[in-house]
């Protein structure tokens, strides 16, 4: 057993167990985290917030950029909407074939063959070209549907005048009573038969590589028929432009 001196001196026997350096009265130690380890986190935190802000203030101002140059090319083109109309009807077939109970009574059927082609003017009075979109064109008699007529999409530069051709081929559709009866009594009696042509069509002014927002171009026409002659006699149109 060893012996330790205390303060004054005097030596006492060391307790069993005790490695012979160790004080049994040395503190306990503890253990506290970094300091710079809560504000590593926070700047952190606040850097991503600050990256954040950076990123939406340069979309919006990129946004504005891309406002205001389409802005300037607009007041510097002052773009004009397109004319587009129905210039001729040429009529190069017409058939009525009518079905009746007996030859005294009124028919009760009636089937028309039909086959037109209309010619349609695009004038474009802008300095840039226009882009058109397919349109389609319905023929009708007293608001029942007899044809389609399909225009391609095509491109017009500035300042020019186009013609467009189409043709409507309608082959033996049937009519009601009601519709036939009309239709028989004027082709027959007033040799004399009215269409209504209409159609949507679809245009994009392109400037450089930006594209303004549709304008829709509706196109309503009255055409009449003759068909003894086989020939167009009356042409009315109307043409109204929709932003869309």
């Amino acid at each position: 057993m060893t012996t330790r001196a205390n303060v004054n001196g005097e030596h006492r026997p060391r307790p069993p167990g005790l490695p012979p350096h160790q004080n049994h009265h040395q503190p306990q130690q503890h253990y506290y985290p970094h300091p710079n380890y809560s504000s590593s986190s926070s700047s952190s935190g606040a850097s991503f917030k600050g990256c954040c802000c950076c990123l939406f203030l340069l979309l919006t101002f990129l946004g504005l950029l891309v406002l205001a140059v389409i802005l300037v090319i607009v007041l510097a083109v002052k773009p004009k909407k397109p004319q587009f109309d129905l210039q001729q009807v040429s009529v190069q077939y017409v058939g009525i074939t009518t079905a009746a109970a007996s030859p005294t009574s009124p028919a009760t059927s009636a089937s028309l063959s039909l086959n037109i082609r209309m010619l349609f003017t695009a004038v474009n009075p802008n300095k840039v070209g226009i882009k058109y979109s397919e349109s389609k064109f319905y023929v009708m008699y007293k608001g029942v549907p007899l044809g389609v007529a399909t225009m391609p999409g095509f491109y017009q530069p500035s300042h020019s005048v186009r013609q467009v051709e189409t043709t409507v081929v309608v082959d033996r559709i049937n009519l009601l009573q009601t519709d036939a009866e009309d239709l028989v009594k004027d082709a027959s009696l007033n040799d004399r038969v009215e269409l209504k042509v209409m159609g949507d069509v679809g245009a994009k002014i392109r400037v450089l590589q930006f594209t303004s927002p549709r304008v829709q171009v509706t196109v309503n026409c009255i055409v009449v028929i003759s068909p003894r002659k086989q020939t167009l006699t009356y042409k009315q149109c109307g043409v109204d432009s929709v932003n869309v």
